[in-house]
């Protein structure tokens, strides 16, 4: 589809690389704007400074077309587009679980200084309730004299590993606060999914920001759900994933999401559902806030009960122990290691005195660099190699099918910790291994201990 339509994206993280690419490959003309000239350039030469399956390939493609382009310049960026999207971090603050708004309103705040004709300022990054009516009212104060900003607010809904297909057919497109022009705009942009049957959903602005963190909401509590049976299970002697398997065929439940074990991290669900609980405070809605609360501490608690089976594992102790970390990013298919369940783990272990040796197909150097004193293999087999204990914390399809007979060669101890349940246990029982799992069976007695 070509167009005439020009496209900012301010900000070439995760979120706004991936989109930038996207919206070249929906034919736009695209210029993506960063503040860190390293990135801007790794991005202009085809690289992306980060690990997600399908992005290198488009973003070389339309770098090549020349549809594509990215700059550190935001006020010619902004001045040559007619439609500027917001994509840049909303961290949790520091001390705080409070979202961290500083980067979007900077962001809205350069865009509408740049403006120099009529144009529609689209938010996309997860904002707190509320944040869209007071970057309406800073636009309106910063756009230069005789020209027209709108801002609205189009939740993204990407998932890490597979951000460039949830960006070019996502399963719905939020439209929140659009004028019936500013509508029009955004569905030009999507034009494609919306033909192959993508639904649109318009709604006012604050039922726009909710719905992004209402589904990291929804989607975090069905975890710790999932993970709080699971001890049920444990204490009764039951299998959590075959109870997750009957549950999953009830249509109104589902099986995603229902997978037990070390729990979720990442850069959304934990900071999104703790941001959702300060801002339900704020406003007076204690129900959700407590919720959250607890949702939040059933999740951190699964990484205490992994350490606790590596020091029953230990016989009360690691220190001295080898112990082999399969795992750093906080899921397969991506080199994100922040709030990693599998890295808390290991750091925890490393503090109690284990010599932890970890290993990533992908997240090894964003794991170097976020905790630089544990030790990071090159490949499995080293990790494994003479470790007292195995624990495998991210699902990577390398580590589900690796071979146990050939790892109990290895390895000096034969107790595996699949945090994950993602290991044949029948095979690996008969390979020698002594194996436990979250949820499923009785573990051996396992001491409570301190997490630090």
């Amino acid at each position: 589809m070509a167009t005439s339509m020009r496209v900012s994206v301010i900000g070439t993280g995760y979120l706004g690389a991936t989109h930038a690419a996207a919206m070249a490959e929906l034919g736009f003309e695209v210029t993506g704007v960063d503040v860190d000239p390293a990135k801007v350039d790794l991005l202009a030469s085809g690289r992306v400074p980060f690990f997600e399956p399908g992005l290198p390939e488009l973003l070389q493609k339309h770098l090549a077309t020349g549809r594509l382009r990215f700059t550190t310049d935001l006020a010619a960026a902004v001045a040559d587009a007619d439609i500027h999207f917001i994509c840049v971090g909303t961290p949790q603050q520091a001390g705080s679980s409070a979202a961290n708004l500083d980067y979007v309103e900077v962001a809205v705040a350069a865009v509408a200084r740049a403006m120099s004709r009529d144009g529609l300022v689209v938010g996309k990054s997860t904002v707190p309730v509320g944040t869209g009516e007071r970057l309406r009212v800073l636009l309106a104060a910063l756009t230069p004299e005789g020209v027209a900003a709108e801002l609205v607010w189009n939740p993204e809904f990407l998932r890490e590993g597979r951000a460039v297909e949830d960006t070019l057919r996502p399963d719905r497109i939020v439209i929140g606060g659009a004028s019936p022009a500013a509508e029009a705009m955004l569905r030009e942009v999507y034009a494609t999914p919306i033909a192959a049957g993508t639904p649109v959903i318009t709604c006012d602005l604050p039922t726009a920001e909710l719905v992004k963190v209402s589904a990291n909401a929804f989607l975090a509590t069905k975890i710790s759900f999932i993970n709080a049976i699971a001890e049920l299970c444990e204490a009764a002697g039951a299998d959590v994933t075959v109870l997750a398997d009957a549950l999953g065929h009830d249509a109104r439940i589902g099986r995603r999401f229902l997978n037990a074990g070390l729990g979720f991290g990442g850069g959304c669900l934990p900071k999104d559902i703790r941001a959702l609980t300060h801002r339900a405070g704020e406003l007076g809605a204690p129900q959700i806030a407590s919720l959250m609360r607890r949702v939040d501490e059933i999740n951190m608690r699964q990484r205490e009960r992994v350490v606790e089976l590596a020091i029953a594992a230990c016989d009360g102790s690691v220190l001295d122990a080898r112990i082999a970390v399969l795992g750093a990013a906080f899921k397969p298919d991506t080199d994100d290691v922040r709030d990693s369940p599998a890295l808390s783990v290991a750091a925890a272990l490393h503090l109690r005195g284990a010599q932890v040796s970890v290993y990533d197909p992908a997240a090894g150097e964003t794991g170097r660099r976020t905790f630089p004193t544990l030790t990071f293999a090159a490949s499995t087999a080293e990790a494994v190699r003479g470790a007292d204990v195995v624990l495998v914390l991210t699902e990577w399809p390398e580590f589900v099918d690796a071979s146990p007979v050939a790892l109990a060669e290895l390895a000096r101890g034969r107790t595996v910790i699949d945090a994950r349940n993602c290991l044949d246990a029948d095979a690996w029982r008969a390979a020698g291994w002594t194996l436990h799992a979250l949820g499923r069976g009785a573990p051996a007695d396992v001491r409570s201990v301190v997490f630090a």
